[in-house]
């Protein structure tokens, strides 16, 4: 991890950042698993992003205006969030078109936020397929 990504998650609160170092590890897992090659960590807009080549980008982020939530961020371009909401309905929270909201109090529904992590960084390999192939 460089340096001002370990920045980063060390300026968040400490519940905050046991959910977004779960979220991190956990994207690298899924970029694993789905063998979508090296896997890009930036910070873009100041957040932590994770790109794979052929995909779009996942952000996550805590917001002091927000205290009690995490945020995985999307594309709002993309037809990513819309398949979720199909795919998942209310198993997850959601910021319009460009985020799902984790409660940090809650347990994270890990097998279904993989799913939609797997098919970000696997988008544009996927974007002409009804519901993105899922």
């Amino acid at each position: 991890m460089e340096q001002s990504i370990k920045d980063k998650f060390d300026s968040y609160p400490v519940e905050a950042q046991s959910v977004l170092i779960q979220l991190r590890e956990l994207i690298i897992t899924v970029a694993k698993e789905s063998e979508v090659g090296p896997l890009e960590e930036s910070l873009k807009w100041g957040e932590p992003s994770y790109k794979a080549k052929g995909g779009s980008a996942v952000r996550i982020d805590w917001k002091a205006k927000f205290p009690n939530k995490c945020f995985v961020f999307f594309q709002c371009q993309t037809r990513l969030i819309e398949t979720f909401k199909e795919l998942y309905g209310s198993v997850f929270s959601y910021d319009g078109k460009r985020a799902i909201v984790l409660d940090l109090s809650q347990e994270i529904p890990t097998r279904e936020l993989k799913h939609c992590i797997s098919l970000s960084l696997r988008y544009h390999k996927l974007k002409r397929l009804p519901l993105l192939g899922a």
